[in-house]
């Protein structure tokens, strides 16, 4: 009888433990960050690119190029810069993410840059397409999340707010200036900074440094007032040298019924198409 009973005991502990051990594994698949590396490190596909004056794609002085696993902007093959401002977009739109790139400013700016434009790069969200810029149109309407690289000598906060076209909310207040500042971090030298950008369609767009977040605000709009949720993203190209090592985006829109073998915990918005049971 005793032994029958420890039998009896063992199995319930084991069965037990078993539950324990699927519930852990069902969480943590839950919780497990899909992230999806969008810049290849070998060549420009699945990415679109308008520079100022030329046609879609055309790629003038070899402005943008993949070199050592990074994707370069270089102007040594321009005798000078005469407004050639240029994105690079990625061919997918977008409207609930994290956005994460590693980036760093090097060497010199390109002969006759604005001054403005020194150490001054940017990533443009809720963009326009590449296909929809004008030849001659200078940038997308878009809102930018500014990057920002010290002088080596001034305090220029970094992960400003730029808008081409557009306007946001902050602290409640409609933005009509064309940039604001974080009040960021001053990053001088060359050293990789990391800019992640957190969007919640028209809710929410969040702006970090190397971890540390430096602006948050609401309702991102087209200068006629209508209200963009969504849309692509584009790089810079101003006239500085900058290197990309990572481009990485989180979606964060998804199934969110929690039975669904598709949950994630960390979506924000849902999709009921991603769901299994759909």
């Amino acid at each position: 009888m005793l032994h029958s009973r420890y039998i009896l005991f063992t199995s319930i502990l084991l069965l037990f433990a078993t539950m324990i051990a699927c519930t852990e594994g069902n969480t943590q698949n839950q919780s497990d960050e899909e992230w999806e590396q969008l810049f290849n490190g070998q060549n420009l596909d699945g990415w679109d690119l308008k520079i100022t004056g030329y046609e879609l794609n055309d790629n003038a002085y070899n402005t943008f190029r993949v070199e050592d696993g990074l994707l370069k902007v270089r102007y040594d093959e321009y005798d000078e810069f005469t407004g050639q401002f240029g994105h690079i977009f990625y061919d997918k739109p977008f409207s609930y993410y994290r956005l994460k790139v590693e980036y760093r400013f090097i060497g010199e700016q390109a002969p006759n840059g604005p001054a403005w434009a020194l150490r001054n790069n940017g990533i443009m969200f809720h963009s326009q397409s590449a296909q929809s810029m004008e030849l001659d149109q200078d940038f997308p309407a878009s809102v930018e999340y500014q990057l920002l690289g010290g002088d080596g000598e001034e305090e220029r906060s970094n992960g400003n707010i730029c808008t081409p076209d557009t306007h946001v909310v902050l602290n409640g207040e409609l933005i009509t200036d064309h940039c604001t500042s974080s009040g960021g971090p001053t990053n001088h030298g060359e050293d990789w900074v990391t800019a992640e950008l957190e969007v919640h369609g028209d809710r929410l767009a969040r702006h970090i440094i190397n971890g540390e977040s430096v602006i948050e605000y609401t309702s991102p709009q087209l200068d006629s007032g209508q209200i963009i949720s969504g849309g692509h993203f584009a790089l810079q190209a101003e006239s500085h040298p900058t290197d990309i090592r990572s481009v990485e985006i989180l979606n964060l829109k998804g199934c969110t019924n929690e039975d669904d073998p598709n949950y994630k915990d960390y979506y924000v918005e849902h999709d009921e198409f991603a769901c299994e049971s759909s």
